[in-house]
């Protein structure tokens, strides 16, 4: 079951990632160079298919594989134990991922604008840096970095 859930948690964070980084690499300069929201629109439209449902895999798999690393949940928060580390780094940046992308969709997105892209940025770049740092937080899991 391990190896399942880890394969799941990996395929998911490949997608995530890898769509933000061309997000933010890609679309977003073009997006701000020729003051297109509509570009921004477009992707978000194709990548929200399977982008959101690879979050809900991870979140889901990562809750699971946390699990089963330190099965008392208590324990996620207590900073003597060294596996608890990555699991409240992953945690954390959950929480920012979800907060930027609950300001994205009810504040920013509903007047998205060639006027405000600048605000759609600011909300893109930290949860692709987010997203980079989830993936080096679970490799910390293995190699030792935080745990």
């Amino acid at each position: 079951m391990f190896g399942l859930l880890l394969s799941l948690h990996i395929i998911s964070a490949t997608i995530w990632t890898g769509g933000h980084i061309v997000l933010s690499l890609v679309i977003l300069p073009s997006v701000l160079k020729n003051h297109n929201p509509q570009q921004l629109t477009d992707f978000e439209q194709v990548y929200e298919k399977i982008g959101m449902p690879a979050l809900i895999v991870q979140v889901v798999t990562g809750l699971m594989l946390a699990y089963r690393m330190l099965p008392d949940i208590t324990l996620w928060f207590d900073t003597s134990i060294p596996i608890a580390h990555g699991i409240m780094a992953k945690l954390f940046l959950l929480a920012i991922t979800i907060l930027f992308a609950l300001d994205a969709r009810f504040r920013v997105i509903p007047k998205l604008s060639p006027d405000n892209l600048w605000d759609m940025a600011w909300h893109i770049i930290p949860v692709t840096v987010a997203s980079v740092l989830f993936a080096l937080v679970g490799v910390s899991f293995r190699v030792g970095w935080l745990v």
